[in-house]
């Protein structure tokens, strides 16, 4: 599943994150690489512990907290602390595959990496090129998204960033633990829920609604993991 969320952040805290990231340290990025990625990773991040990493982290986390779409969709156990990442002309992410166990920063705890999410801080206007390609059973899908919207795929897949060619290209990047761990069954507990919302607003009422939320309900005690 590759699936797309709108509105993460509002006009006034991307504004803020555009002013505290210009301001903030920022490192090569590839202090956050496994041994296979650092072999094809090119671009710039704030450190891990840098007091703007965990401001932003912060707003981040208390929006998605608070997004019913991104919630249906990853139905999330764990979120790692956002990180944010630049690429400017010339630099770029090679193909590679997320880490499936990542250690929480600042922690002892450790977490499945089930899916991966790119949270854009740049609109596509500002710079060209810089897309993520998610290659998945249906091909290689280019994402280009607006400043503000994110994208969640299974960290599983190979993908990559294209590299830029003019302007900057700004993000925040974390990987979430689902408490369903497969795909196909995220994808389908989704697909039940969306159908149910467009039923109950289409069609108040109607009895068929309980039966389905039954039905989701029942699934997602089946294969949940808390």
């Amino acid at each position: 599943m590759i699936f797309q969320v709108p509105d993460v952040l509002t006009p006034e805290q991307l504004a803020q994150a555009r002013q505290l990231l210009e301001k903030a340290e920022w490192v090569d990025g590839k202090v956050t690489a496994g041994h296979q990625s650092t072999r094809v990773k090119n671009n710039q991040q704030v450190p891990e512990h840098h007091p703007v990493t965990k401001q932003l982290g912060d707003v981040i986390l208390a929006s998605l907290g608070k997004h019913q779409l991104f919630i249906t969709a990853a139905l999330p156990s764990k979120v790692s602390p956002p990180l944010f990442n630049r690429y400017g002309v010339g630099q770029t992410y090679g193909t590679h595959v997320d880490n499936t166990i990542r250690q929480i920063p600042g922690t002892a705890q450790r977490m499945r990496t089930d899916l991966s999410a790119t949270l854009f801080l740049s609109d596509p206007s500002e710079y060209d090129d810089g897309e993520l390609m998610i290659e998945d059973r249906l091909g290689t899908q280019k994402v280009k998204l607006p400043a503000g919207h994110m994208v969640l795929y299974p960290s599983g897949t190979l993908h990559r960033v294209q590299p830029v060619s003019r302007g900057t290209r700004l993000a925040s990047f974390f990987w979430i633990q689902s408490m369903v761990r497969e795909d196909h069954r995220r994808t389908m507990l989704l697909d039940l829920d969306l159908s149910i919302q467009r039923l109950n607003k289409d069609y108040p009422e109607h009895p068929a609604a309980v039966q389905l939320i039954g039905v989701y309900h029942n699934l997602l005690q089946e294969w949940a993991e808390v």
